[in-house]
């Protein structure tokens, strides 16, 4: 199934995907943000962090992801993601090239939230409003912040309150945790896919999906949510890795980036066929880019 995804990949599109997914932008910011702090974006920047987990102990299957991703971070990147879990409080964590991700499931915390980023804010001079509350808005996560002292990368993930779940909850916990951490460490964008009918070829396309009014733990919820987008990693994401990991560019933002993947395509594209099809990274892949029959 591996080698079919990546046989069907497709230069034009995947450099199109690629100017889409990685022209991130600061169009809106925090009100009361420091903008004096510079902005720098290479989705390198966090190959060889350090993962603090922090709240909740992981649920078994959301450690399976986690543990599949980094094995798959340390395959591309060629640098190990440490991991450890330090309890209730961020502040545990330490000063270095951290990554917090806070596990939780019931009620957002939005306390541990605002204690969370004002943690960060303070060790790594975020420049965010002082003693700012803030709010959970998702189920699912994530805010990189460019500080004085580096990046501040914070992800917050719902996970399973029982042992044991039916398969769309296990497959709606699991899609939304494999976004977030993809997406922290690749840089890469939210793209808004408009046609219906059109077929899958990143984790990053999303259906635009009104969700505003259904609970998180709804069943109504987790289908809508997993019908808008697929619940692993594609043969695009894959190969977006290998060329954030490789390209010899000041930041994955630059024209230089899409220059470099439409240069090396072909040999990108042989390695992403390599990495998929190893059993390691089989947890966090979506064969095919199919959404689930749910």
């Amino acid at each position: 199934m591996a080698f079919a995804t990546v046989a069907h990949a497709d230069r034009a599109s995947f450099v199109d995907l690629a100017k889409r997914g990685w022209n991130y932008e600061l169009r809106t910011t925090m009100v009361g943000r420091d903008m004096s702090i510079p902005v720098h974006i290479n989705g390198r920047d966090l190959a060889g962090a350090s993962l603090c987990l922090v709240g909740e102990r992981p649920h078994p299957a959301s450690l399976e992801i986690i543990n599949a991703f980094r094995d798959l971070a340390h395959h591309v990147f060629g640098k190990p993601l440490t991991m450890r879990y330090a309890g209730r409080s961020a502040t545990a964590c330490g000063a270095g090239r951290t990554v917090v991700l806070r596990l939780y499931s019931g009620y957002p915390p939005n306390g541990d939230l605002s204690n969370d980023l004002g943690w960060l804010n303070q060790t790594y001079q975020l420049g965010l409003p002082k003693r700012r509350a803030y709010a959970v808005s998702s189920p699912a996560m994530a805010q990189t912040f460019f500080g004085r002292r580096g990046l501040g990368t914070h992800i917050m993930v719902k996970q399973p309150a029982l042992e044991r779940v039916g398969a769309l909850e296990a497959l709606f916990y699991k899609s939304i945790l494999i976004e977030e951490l993809f997406q922290s460490f690749s840089f890469g964008m939210d793209i808004i896919l408009f046609d219906r009918a059109a077929e899958f070829q990143s984790k990053l396309q999303e259906l635009p999906t009104n969700l505003h009014r259904l609970n998180w733990e709804s069943r109504a919820f987790m289908r809508a949510l997993l019908n808008s987008n697929p619940p692993g990693l594609c043969a695009f994401d894959v190969f977006m890795l290998h060329a954030v990991a490789q390209a010899p560019v000041d930041q994955t933002v630059d024209p230089a980036f899409i220059e470099y993947i439409d240069l090396e395509y072909d040999r990108l594209l042989i390695e992403a066929q390599q990495t998929m099809q190893d059993p390691r990274f089989a947890a966090i892949i979506a064969p095919g880019c199919q959404r689930p029959e749910i």
